[in-house]
């Protein structure tokens, strides 16, 4: 299945996206969700809760430790009850689930995607 591209967007609004580095320090199973964790992430100037619908692709204990990029400045958003304070990035093709995007090397948490 082919994913249509999304509308155009100027540079100026690709460039208020801030898109940072963070380390998964803790991460929970939602037991009332079927979709969801709870994930603590370091940014480095400080801690963000994020809540993931990834639970059916991965396990708690393979999420500690990793390095993933998130969106920092997305409004937070209440799921299942808990805030959210960021978005981590995943690929999906809807088919295989999502994929969550690592940095190739280990970088300084809170290091900016340019």
């Amino acid at each position: 299945m082919t994913i249509p591209i999304k509308p155009t967007i100027s540079f100026e609004d690709f460039a208020k996206v801030d898109l940072r580095v963070g380390t998964i320090i803790s991460a929970d199973d939602l037991e009332d969700s079927n979709k969801l964790l709870k994930l603590v992430v370091d940014i480095g100037t400080e801690k963000r809760q994020i809540i993931a619908g990834v639970k059916k692709f991965y396990k708690v204990e393979d999420l500690v430790g990793r390095q993933i990029v998130i969106v920092a400045n997305l409004e937070p958003k209440s799921l299942a009850g808990y805030e959210s304070q960021g978005m981590l990035l995943a690929a999906s093709n809807d088919e295989d689930g999502p994929v969550v995007l690592l940095p190739e090397k280990s970088v300084a948490d809170g290091a900016s995607i340019k």
